[in-house]
Order: structure tokens, then sequence, then C-alpha cells
């Protein structure tokens, strides 16, 4: 057997024989087959379905297989598809490789080297995959960032909710506010499923226009709009057969989250600019830092998508329900931080964790770990307690230095002023500088955030 390369195998010959005897070869090896008796059900079953390899007859009625592979190679350049015939001329197999043929097999058909070339075909189209994958994917978090870190009740009991969700089909529904690590618990729900060793495709709903998003989901087709001078797969068809995670859902358009309803329901989506549905097996994860049902109430948010989404919740705690895991985390970040820049070890003195333990971390993880490279920045080899900012003033409290000094001598306004000055740098960098989320976290609109923060002085620097 060999499992490691099996795939999706289109046989299209008009010979009911050759048919049978490919497909109780081909599926005897794990390959699953699709069969067609014209060129015309072949093409049609192509539009429809994710194949990974073509056999393809010469001979056929109606449309020959050179034209088939024609119609192939305009459609999907990237399809491997080998051609058979029994009486094939050096003309034949020729102009079938300038057509662009992958390979050409004479009738009649030998076992091993049809399996050798379909192996070595779905190879290729595996290789095409995980390239696509890893072009539609950006900002991908490295290795180190996937772990879910500590031992605080909390997250044990999620933990423990993962390993038994994992395996199932159940769509999982992840919320939490924003820095929590929603996307680490759905790589892991994935990672322990058994669709481990397929795709995992993240689409950040809250980061892509309306108008793109639906091309984004489901693809298009060429000439569906202007820039669209080629077909191409969504996420939904480069996650065949693994896992897709929508982070954000709740920023979803209410026709794009139509359209996510359908396929959820059907296994079936259309490009945009199609015609023809096409069948996906996805295993579909959400996340959102809002509430759904406030959303739905609202009218925000489809009740019936809602629905589907939430079969197994799971909840992202805040990091002020988890401070017993900050040393863990702190130190996991230094060690990581250090590698990245490629810095020597640096020590943290144990006042430091606990006034990092102390802070109320608005923007959670994340938050942590963008404090953590910045005293490993702007720190010598131990890191103490005057290098924390002043917002972590004496006592640990989230009022820094200067606030304090107002108590005093200070008058409202300036308190008023230096505490928003502080709680805005503190909610920029939980969130990367990042003003359409900061905003969002602050209730405020952007524009409004853009002029409070001219008025008060802060820039990024």
């Amino acid at each position: 057997m060999h499992a490691e390369v099996t795939g999706t195998i289109l046989v299209v010959d008009d010979e009911k024989n050759i048919r049978r005897t490919l497909a109780l070869v081909l599926e005897g090896e794990g390959f699953d087959v699709l069969l067609a008796e014209t060129a015309e059900a072949g093409l049609d079953l192509l539009a429809r379905r994710r194949v990974d390899a073509v056999l393809l007859d010469v001979c056929l009625p109606g449309m020959d297989g050179l034209k088939a592979l024609q119609a192939i190679v305009a459609e999907d350049p990237g399809l491997p598809v080998v051609m058979i015939s029994g009486h094939a001329s050096i003309q034949d197999a020729v102009e079938a490789t300038r057509l662009g043929a992958f390979d050409f097999i004479e009738k009649p058909l030998g076992r091993e080297r049809v399996l050798l070339t379909m192996r070595n075909c779905v190879r290729k189209r595996r290789d095409q995959y995980e390239i696509e994958r890893l072009q539609h994917v950006a900002g991908q978090a490295p290795a180190g960032r996937r772990l879910l870190l500590g031992d605080s009740p909390v997250m044990q009991r999620l933990r423990a909710q993962i390993v038994k969700v994992a395996p199932t089909r159940g769509r999982v529904l992840i919320t939490g506010e924003s820095g929590t690590g929603k996307e680490l618990i759905a790589r892991a729900v994935h990672e322990q499923s058994d669709r481990a060793d397929r795709p995992f495709q993240k689409v950040n709903c809250a980061a892509i226009p309306d108008e793109l998003i639906e091309s984004t989901l489901f693809g298009h087709e060429k000439g569906a709009f202007t820039s669209a001078v080629g077909r191409r797969r969504g996420h939904f068809e480069l996650a065949d057969t693994g896992t897709l995670f929508l982070d954000e859902i709740g920023d979803m358009s209410l026709s794009a989250q139509a359209k996510v309803l359908r396929v959820l329901q059907t296994g079936e989506l259309i490009r945009v600019g199609g015609e023809r549905p096409v069948e996906v097996n996805v295993r579909v994860l959400a996340a959102t830092n809002k509430d759904l049902e406030a959303e739905v109430r609202a009218g925000q948010f489809r009740e019936d998508l809602y629905f589907r989404l939430n079969v197994v919740p799971l909840v992202s705690p805040p990091l002020r329900e988890r401070r017993e895991d900050i040393a863990e985390l702190t130190d996991h970040f230094l060690r990581e931080v250090c590698a990245e820049n490629d810095f020597k070890a640096r020590r943290i003195e144990p006042e430091v964790i606990k006034r990092l333990a102390q802070h109320p971390w608005p923007g959670n993880v994340r938050e942590l770990r963008n404090m953590v490279e910045r005293l490993v920045i702007l720190s010598g080899p131990v890191i103490g307690l005057a290098d924390l900012p002043p917002a972590f003033g004496a006592g640990g409290s989230a009022v820094g230095g200067e606030t304090t000094a107002l108590f005093e001598t200070g008058t409202l306004k300036d308190f008023r002023e230096a505490a928003e000055r502080e709680l805005l740098v503190a909610r920029l960098i939980a969130n990367d500088w990042n003003i359409s989320r900061t905003a969002d976290t602050l209730g405020l609109e952007r524009t409004n955030l853009h002029k409070k923060l001219k008025s008060l002085g802060i820039e990024r620097t």
C-alpha cells in the first residue's frame, strides 16, 4: 500500500471493461476513482469535483481525448493528465506531450506502470496544492507559537475539551476576547483530528473587504471580474479534505454568510462567475470576539448559520482569568524572542514576573508577548523592575508613574488625559498598533480614535 500518495483519479474511457479494471486496480491501492465514458462527462466531473490526476483515452466518442486534454489544460494547467490508447502512433504521443500531457501509456495497460505513474501524478499535484496553500496563507504564526501553554484549571479544562471534540466531525465555535489565542485552539483541534495531515486554511474575515470575501472563500472563474485573469480556487477548495478556520466570523457580510451556510448544508460551492457546483469536504471551525447571540438579535448575523457553527462551543479564556500561567508564558516568549533576534539568553527577575502577573492585560496573551519582546529589545542581560514601562508602577498597578504623581498635584483634566494616554498606549501595544482593532476594543469609531491620538500626542515610536 502507498496510502501516503493516494488521491482522487478520474478515468475517462469508453470501454466499460477498461474502466472497471482501472477502478479495481486503483481502489485496491487506496485511490478514490471517478469514472466517465465520454470526454464531455469527464469535463463535467472536473468542474464539480477536486481531482488529483486524470487517465484519459485518446479515442473517445464525441470529443476526442486530445481535444479534451486541451480543454483540461486551459482550465487547470497544473492538473496531471495521462493519455492512454491502444491505437496510438508516435505522432499522437508527441502531440499529447506538446499539449501538456504528463505521460502517455499504451494499452494493454500494465498494473505497475499505471500505479507508478499515478503516484507520481498525485505527488506533483500535492506539491502544487501546498504551494497554493502557502501563497494564500499570509502571516502564519511560526510553529513555536502554536502551543497552548499553561496549567491553570481553565486551561486544563480547555485542553480536555479539545481532546474530546478534535476526533469528531463536530463544528466548533471558539469565542473569546482579542489576543487570547483562538487560532491556537483551532490549530490544536485540527492537529488532534484525523485531518491533521491535510490542509489547514485560515481566513481572517475582518481583514478582507466585503467585495473580496466571496472570491476569497469560494474562488472565481476566469473573467468573473476585471482582474480575474484565470480560475482561482478559494479557501474552501484549498481546505478540501482538511480544516477551514474562519476567524472573526462575526465581521462577515450577510451575503457571504448566506453562501457559507449553503456550503455547510450541501457540501457544494459555486465559484464567483461560475455556474456549476463544486463539491468540497471541509471541517469548519469559526471564531469571534463578538457576542453572536446579540448580533443575531440585532439582525447582523444569521441565526441559522449561528446554530450550524455553534455545535461545540469552546471559550478562549482571557489572561486575567489565568494569571498563574503568566510566568510560564513569559519564559516561553523570552526564549522565543531571543532566538528570533539572535540575542543571548536573557534572565528576568522574579519581581518583574510578580508585576506582570498583577497587570490587567486588556490585550491578553498577545499584549504579554509584545511586552516581553519590548523588554528583550530594550533591556540588558537581566530584565529588572527598572525596565518595565510606567504602566507597571508601584504595586504593579495598571496606573502608571505619571498618573500616580498627579494624584497629589495635578488637576482632574491632567489626570484624565494621563490615564487616557496610558490606556490608549496599552491597547495599541496589545493590538500591534492596529487602529481598527484598537478602536473596536475601546468602543470608538476609527476616526474618533485618530483624533484622540492626535490630541494626546500619541505616535508609534
